[in-house]
């Protein structure tokens, strides 16, 4: 498994290339939120998830992960730090910038629609996972497509959560899905993140903002190590 790790303000994270990575190229990229379970200051939390081995059911798997380490209580005690991270991101030589997309479950699922809500010029689609966010602001997502998951059987986040989003998206004109697992607890993301059809919905997705992104941000940037 090729993963790199690093540190970008304090903040860990991991880089899990795929098997067809060639330097110089541009990939897709796809940055994964955790949940409350992975916090902490050991970054083997990150490089031993679930979700950065998943490319390893799938040979053609086309993505590159990046997946930061919460090292504070919630991802919103580092929220400004995470928006600066996603534009970051895009800036890599490896990034293909059209095709940055967020997701994120439980803690990461609220980080996900939040992140988004925010810097929505930053992802070509996003899929929240049992979160759930400002309802009445969702109309900056309106140009940014949602694909977002629960579990029927949820007492941590109740499914309420998502459907509300979802709703408040499609209300202002966007394009949000939602998909219930009915007989799902909270752990809904080993159906979602287990199937290859997200990750075909991501690539049929691409940014048409990231030109103007990347611009704004190209004087500010570093690259990876």
């Amino acid at each position: 498994m090729n993963v790199k790790t690093d540190v970008f303000e304090g903040m860990q994270y991991a880089v899990r290339f795929p098997e067809c990575y060639t330097e110089g190229e541009k990939y897709p990229v796809i940055l994964f939120l955790h949940g409350a379970g992975t916090r902490g200051e050991d970054i083997a939390n990150i490089t031993k998830h679930s979700f950065l081995r998943r490319p390893d059911q799938w040979p053609d798997f086309k993505f590159i992960i990046v997946a930061p380490l919460c090292h504070e209580n919630t991802w919103f005690d580092l929220f400004e730090r995470l928006k600066r991270f996603s534009r970051y991101l895009a800036e890599q030589d490896f990034a293909d910038p059209g095709r940055i997309y967020l997701t994120g479950n439980s803690m990461g699922g609220y980080g996900t629609w939040q992140l988004a809500m925010s810097i929505p010029e930053t992802f070509a689609a996003i899929a929240p996972l049992c979160g759930g966010g400002t309802y009445w602001n969702a109309g900056r997502l309106v140009n940014v497509p949602v694909w977002a998951f629960h579990g029927g059987r949820d007492k941590s986040v109740f499914p309420e959560e998502s459907v509300k989003m979802v709703n408040a998206v499609n209300r202002y004109g966007g394009n949000a899905r939602l998909t219930i697992y009915p007989e799902n607890g909270h752990n809904c993301w080993s159906n979602a993140y287990g199937d290859p059809a997200l990750y075909d919905w991501f690539l049929s997705h691409r940014n048409a903002n990231a030109g103007e992104m990347i611009d704004e941000y190209q004087n500010n940037s570093e690259k990876f190590g």
